[in-house]
């Protein structure tokens, strides 16, 4: 299969079974007291019911940890997000340990534990973000997130020998910048976004250096040896999530499993969840496996970009002069990419 074909297929995967992810999102999102997110400027809540962040597990819990939950007439209030992602971390596992089960790939001769590293740092991005909400406001985290592709690409020439010719550089820098001015400005002259820096920004920046991280190794494996997406998907997974259960067993997961007896329609929920980030997961590793932690970095960074692009089109609302801006570097950023950004250069074993 060409290459081209196959990373179409990736990229479509990530963003149709986000998509649904985002759906179950906006359904919890409904079953909850006003959630800030709504006050997001210039969109209205249901047309960022899937412009979340979805390269891990971890997504769905800024939606349920805000505000009380409102199924089965109780009222209780979700604070479980390290069980959640426990949950989902082993969902995931099985998810891969099926395509593993399923494709008859032989196991690479990667150390495991490069993927017990892996892991500490795969982890660490999600509990950096998620806890950063506690200090910053919902918009301000997607804008930095967004700038995820600069990390992993400056972390994956520092640490994993990657290098990258000029044009990707300034590709990827037209991407991430034409993103962030689209997200940041909600109506001609104003931004939503303050200059300060406090601890909120601090996690933020944790978050995306260990998001370079662990695009910087998974280029060390790759480059090791020739790896498939179902193998790194699950021993990622697997050690993450008994790294997630020895904390949960000392934190909430008593109470998480109280909760969830409290309010069984949280089942459905959860298990929706669970089957929407597995497909999802699938997608990405195999496109981390394929074409690199960089590549699958914007793909999910320019998603949200294009699932609020048109919702807002769809929905006919204007965007001011600074968000036409965002949307032409982006698109200048992936056509240059396209073109002239696939010059590849070997990775140090």
């Amino acid at each position: 299969m060409k290459q081209s074909v196959k990373f179409a297929i990736y990229a479509s995967g990530i963003f149709i079974s986000y998509f649904f992810y985002g759906i179950v999102q906006e359904k919890i999102r409904a079953a909850l007291d006003e959630y800030p997110i709504t006050q997001t400027p210039g969109y209205a809540a249901s047309q960022l019911n899937i412009s979340f962040d979805l390269k891990c597990c971890s997504t769905c819990t800024p939606v349920i940890t805000r505000g009380k939950f409102k199924v089965d007439g109780g009222s209780d209030k979700f604070t479980f997000s390290t069980s959640l992602v426990a949950v989902q971390c082993i969902s995931n596992a099985l998810f891969a340990r099926v395509g593993l089960r399923f494709s008859g790939k032989v196991a690479s001769e990667i150390p495991l534990y490069w993927y017990f590293v892996l892991s500490l740092t795969y982890i660490g991005a999600m509990v950096a973000s998620n806890k950063a909400l506690l200090f910053i406001n919902y918009p301000e985290q997607v804008l930095g997130k967004s700038c995820k592709p600069i990390p992993v690409m400056i972390l994956g020439a520092l640490i994993a020998g990657k290098r990258y010719s000029l044009v990707k550089y300034l590709s990827v820098l037209l991407i991430v910048f034409g993103i962030a001015l689209f997200m940041l400005f909600k109506k001609s002259g104003e931004h939503s976004f303050k200059a300060n820096f406090g601890f909120g920004e601090l996690l933020l920046l944790l978050s995306l250096s260990a998001d370079g991280i662990t695009g910087a190794i998974q280029d060390r494996m790759r480059a090791r040896t020739t790896i498939g997406g179902y193998e790194m998907m699950y021993n990622t997974n697997i050690f993450s999530s008994i790294l997630l259960l020895i904390l949960v067993s000392f934190g909430d997961g008593v109470e998480f499993i109280s909760f969830c007896l409290r309010h069984p329609s949280v089942f459905w929920y959860v298990l929706a969840f669970c089957i929407t980030s597995g497909i999802g997961q699938s997608f990405i590793f195999a496109c981390i496996s394929e074409f690199g932690p960089l590549t699958c970095a914007l793909v999910t960074t320019t998603r949200k970009f294009f699932t609020i692009l048109f919702s807002v089109l769809f929905f006919s609302n204007r965007l001011v002069t600074e968000q036409w801006i965002g949307v032409f570097l982006v698109f200048i950023g992936l056509f240059t990419d396209a073109f002239f950004g696939k010059k590849k250069t070997p990775i140090p074993k």
